[in-house]
């Protein structure tokens, strides 16, 4: 996954090489959200989490996201690095909702712990591009090279050494009635309105807060900023910590806290932009890790809910969504920056986990009345 953010990283290089506005730069990272809902539309729509086995569609898809990320070093303009993004967004697309598949075939009563881990590696992964900007004198091609040899590493291991666990989910042949058997499904419903609310925030949060910080330091500083590196250096830190906030359980009450807060951290960054770096950073490292604690909690509401035979759609589906819905913010985001500044940016990304906690608590007391309703019956 650490091709997701490979050229966000050195997006001050590209804008450079190729004369780009800063929202021509935007593009660069929100087109890999593009590819990756085709892509996630597409496998969706063709059942194909469900027909293909995990392991080998994991491996290929790493290797092309691998072989089209590398490509960007030669690419001889900004508009053939776009459809080299959007192609590293559409692999994506077969590698993160196949391992969270690929991990609940090992656990039933621990599934929110195995799918955070795979939540958690995901998100160190997509920081990866930059710690590796962080070492000094390094230039464009070891970040977009190392994300791609990542990726390429990834696949052989899990071709080589992966196989389903002991609770295996059914496959059942093609079907075009696979998305409207999950659509069906009131509990995902209502788990994925609550995931399209993380998601409004999450992916925003991640694409801007380098940007946020550079010019959060250089108001304090009151001229331009130094320490670049170091800016890339606190933006590792600040998306990998969530890495460390997704192997929690918990459900809804999990999604709950995690929502409030980061929510809460939407608000206070415009009070703290501009002051000492070290409050600030403190706060960036504290929504880093409550923005992406609650990820893992969705995906394991979906398997919990939906036949078993439709799982892979079921959480492709979900991904694609919510995907699809991180354009808007993304772009949204520089947009207030350029007319309001920085400060008040990321305000608006409140809005996200507001509506997430209605949607959770409706499915908690839905949860509780199915548990209630079973229970009664029993005795």
């Amino acid at each position: 996954m650490s091709l997701w953010f490979a050229a966000s990283a050195v997006t001050p290089q590209l804008r450079a090489i190729w004369g780009l506005t800063a929202s021509e730069a935007a593009w660069l990272t929100t087109i890999v959200q593009l590819g990756f809902v085709c892509g996630t539309a597409v496998a969706a729509v063709l059942n194909l989490p469900d027909l293909i086995p995990a392991r080998r569609l994991f491996s290929v898809s790493a290797l092309l996201g691998a072989a089209a990320n590398a490509t960007i070093l030669a690419a001889p303009g900004y508009r053939y690095a776009l459809v080299l993004r959007f192609l590293t967004g559409f692999f994506l697309a077969g590698v993160y909702p196949p391992a969270m598949k690929m991990a609940a075939t090992w656990f039933r009563t621990q599934r929110g712990l195995a799918i955070g881990v795979i939540v958690g590696a995901l998100t160190v992964g997509k920081a990866t591009p930059y710690l590796v900007r962080a070492i000094p004198r390094v230039g464009l091609s070891p970040v977009v090279l190392t994300a791609s040899v990542g990726a390429a590493l990834a696949a052989v291991l899990v071709a080589v050494g992966y196989r389903d666990g002991p609770h295996p989910f059914a496959s059942r042949p093609f079907s075009w009635n696979h998305v409207r058997d999950v659509v069906r499904v009131r509990q995902w419903r209502l788990a994925t309105a609550s995931y399209l609310g993380h998601m409004f925030e999450l992916y925003a949060f991640w694409t801007w807060i380098p940007a946020f910080l550079a010019a959060s330091v250089a108001a304090n500083t009151g001229g331009l900023v130094r320490g670049r590196r170091f800016i890339s250096l606190l933006a590792f830190a600040t998306i990998a910590v969530g890495g460390l906030g997704c192997d929690k359980r918990g459900r809804e009450r999990l999604v709950a806290i995690s929502l409030f807060m980061s929510g809460s951290c939407c608000v206070l960054s415009a009070f703290l932009f501009g002051g000492p770096i070290w409050v600030l950073g403190a706060l960036a490292m504290a929504w880093g890790f409550f923005v992406i604690a609650d990820s893992a909690q969705f995906s394991t509401l979906v398997t919990e809910a939906v036949p078993a035979h439709a799982v892979g759609t079921a959480l492709t589906v979900q991904t694609s969504l919510g995907f699809l819905l991180t354009m808007l913010p993304m772009q949204v985001v520089p947009l207030i920056a350029q007319r309001v500044g920085w400060r008040w940016s990321f305000v608006a990304l409140s809005l996200g986990p507001v509506a997430g906690i209605a949607a959770i608590r409706r499915l908690a007391a839905l949860r509780a009345s199915a548990v209630n309703a079973n229970f009664s019956v029993s005795t």
